[in-house]
């Protein structure tokens, strides 16, 4: 008699009685299922051709970081550095993490014929990198720039 049985008898229940062979169920088996795959995280864009699109945020927005990772959270120090100097400006630029959609991050390559990240447009204009942009800030232009860009036309 098994502890399960004594118990039951101690507290006034029948023991156990065995089930009949031909009803005794069947060890479940552990079949491990496989984990749903998550969805590739979608950029903005939607369903947009990547060169229209990018057309279409530069046009309307006064300050455009193109990078990777995003001004809060960088994923290169590229990118660090020239969301670094516009937020020195004072400015909080649309930003777009290139490393969520592939697509956008060969085609702005494209449309601004510049092959590197980051890329900074202001007004609608393609300034140039991290680089140009740190130029621009030490020489003072970048600060008219910015300012021109955010005065309506």
């Amino acid at each position: 008699m098994g502890l399960l049985d004594r118990v039951r008898r101690r507290i006034g229940l029948a023991p156990r009685t065995p089930a009949p062979a031909a009803s005794v169920p069947r060890p479940r088996v552990h079949v491990p299922m496989a984990s749903p795959t998550p969805p590739e995280p979608r950029g903005p864009r939607g369903d947009a051709e990547p060169g229209a699109w990018i057309a279409e945020v530069v046009r309307t927005h006064p300050v455009v970081l193109f990078m990777k990772g995003s001004p809060e959270s960088p994923m290169c120090g590229f990118s660090a550095n020239a969301a670094s100097i516009l937020a020195g400006h004072g400015v909080k630029p649309y930003h777009v993490d290139v490393l969520i959609d592939p697509e956008v991050r060969e085609a702005v390559k494209a449309f601004s014929s510049w092959p590197t990240l980051p890329q900074v447009y202001v007004g609608g204009e393609f300034l140039g990198g991290a680089d140009i942009l740190r130029e621009l800030h030490e020489s003072g232009e970048l600060a008219a720039r910015l300012a021109a860009a955010a005065t309506p036309a």
